[in-house]
C-alpha cells in the first residue's frame, strides 16, 4: 500500500503535467503563429492569452504539478522517479492523437514502447 501511496505523486504530478499540455494545445489551436509577422505581435498574443481562463488553468495545472513532484522528492531518489516522467510523453501522445486526430509513426510508437519498458526496468531497480 505504501508503493501506491508514495507513486502517487509522481502520477497525480504527471497528471497534472499532461493535462495542462493538452489545454495549452487546445486553446493555441485556434491561432496561427504565422499571421503574427512582428515579434511584438507574438509576444502581445502570448501574453493576451493570458487573460484566457483555460490558460489561467492550465497554469494553475503545473503549478499543482510542481507541488506534486515537490512531494514526491521527499518520497523517492530523484534517479528513481525522475523516469517516470517520460510517461507524460505517452500520455501526451496518446491523448493527441485521440483528441487533436494527430497521427503517430511507427517509429514513434516503437519509442514509446521502448521508453514504457525502461521505465519498468527502472521501477524494479529498487
Amino acid at each position: 500500500m505504501k508503493f501506491i501511496s508514495n507513486h502517487f505523486y509522481i502520477f497525480l504530478s504527471i497528471l497534472f503535467a499532461v493535462t495542462s499540455q493538452l489545454i495549452i494545445k487546445w486553446k493555441m489551436s485556434a491561432f496561427e503563429f504565422n499571421d503574427y509577422v512582428t515579434m511584438q505581435d507574438k509576444i502581445t498574443l502570448a501574453l493576451s492569452m493570458l487573460a484566457n481562463p483555460y490558460i489561467v488553468l492550465s497554469l494553475v495545472l503545473t503549478l499543482f504539478s510542481g507541488l506534486s513532484w515537490m512531494i514526491a522528492m521527499t518520497k523517492f531518489e530523484i534517479s528513481y522517479a525522475y523516469p517516470f516522467t517520460v510517461l507524460s510523453l505517452v500520455f501526451v501522445t496518446i491523448f493527441s492523437v485521440q483528441i487533436f486526430g494527430e497521427t503517430v509513426s511507427f517509429a514513434r510508437i516503437l519509442g514509446i514502447l521502448l521508453v514504457i519498458f525502461g521505465i519498468f526496468i527502472i521501477s524494479q531497480s529498487t
